[in-house]
């Protein structure tokens, strides 16, 4: 999938993300192929012992908890952004994507066609244990931290910053990868070094500052604020990092609108904030099982979604 040039591979993707009648996938069924693992979002199967199909769907979790009603287009925007910023990062740090043909992973014309363009064959490749997180604005758990603080996950920050406001450099916050259920923990460096050892961890904030910084500067000139966001990575069999799973999207980071954006509250967000207001509205008790939600709710988060699509990715550059 990856070997296609970026202007056709991108063309394709959007002309499906963009497409208003297309059908939603709230879970995959592929028959052929041994399913390893169904996640909030991703189903995933073996292709082999040396690949996987990873198959993003529209479900959308809240609150860690997986809800029924699908997000119409939200599965394609994901691996669209995943594998825009995928080529655009390269040459910072190697992927996981490959050039196996979907056709061969999935021959059934019938079932191809319900994942195609929502779906890519990587490596099979051993996750570390820790989440990469990247903040370049005070924002989340972050800003929570400060206030209690002055400090985010141990890193002192100077005094008198605001909700939202641009840290004078992006820190790396590394978290735990929780079980299912269960939420992610901030961690110091150190914990991190414990967990994946000094020279990996090293390697690993290194990588995810500069991916950071480069998607800061040019998302900034599509008009959007990248405030913070998450990378996975895992050591291939040569001992070289290699970056998996997704790459800045909305549901992997945090995306403002630069031209609303004001320090000194939470700006809106390209993500699942109308979800989240409309659960916290009606006094869901944020366990299972999750309502469904009115389609107007259902309808703006996915224009959300395509929008930070359309933004990022629409008459982009060549890489």
């Amino acid at each position: 999938m990856t070997a296609a040039p970026k202007s056709d591979m991108l063309g394709a993707i959007g002309d499906l993300v963009g497409d208003p009648v297309s059908d939603t996938l709230f879970e995959s069924d592929l028959k052929n192929l041994p399913l390893l693992n169904r996640g909030k979002v991703r189903d995933i199967y073996a292709v082999g012992d040396a690949h996987m199909l990873i198959v993003t769907t529209d479900r959308l979790s809240a609150f860690d908890v997986v809800l029924p009603t699908p997000i119409r287009g939200k599965g394609r925007v994901l691996t669209g952004l995943s594998n825009f910023w995928f080529a655009r990062t390269r040459h910072l740090v190697p992927n996981h994507l490959t050039d196996f043909p979907l056709g061969d992973a999935v021959p059934d014309p019938g079932e191809r066609s319900r994942i195609e363009d929502r779906a890519v064959v990587v490596r099979r490749l051993d996750p570390l244990p820790i989440e990469a997180i990247v903040r370049g604005y005070l924002a989340g758990s972050g800003w929570n931290d400060y206030q209690r603080t002055g400090r985010v996950c141990g890193i002192a920050l100077p005094n008198g910053l605001r909700q939202a406001d641009r840290l004078p450099e992006p820190i790396f916050t590394p978290s735990t990868k929780a079980a299912k259920g269960a939420h992610d923990e901030n961690i110091s460096f150190d914990q991190a070094v414990g967990l994946v050892g000094g020279d990996v961890a090293g390697r690993v904030r290194e990588a995810s500052l500069e991916i950071y910084r480069l998607a800061r500067d040019y998302a900034e000139s599509r008009g959007i604020i990248v405030a913070d966001t998450k990378f996975e990575f895992a050591l291939d069999a040569t001992g070289r990092l290699v970056l998996i799973d997704e790459v800045l999207t909305p549901d992997s980071s945090r995306f403002w609108p630069a031209d609303s954006y004001a320090p000194g509250a939470s700006p809106p967000s390209f993500d699942k904030q109308f979800v989240r207001d409309w659960l916290e509205s009606i006094g869901w008790d944020k366990r299972p099982p999750a309502p469904a939600l009115p389609p107007d709710i259902a309808d703006k988060t996915a224009a959300k979604y395509q929008e930070a699509y359309d933004r990022l990715v629409d008459g982009s550059e060549s890489v």
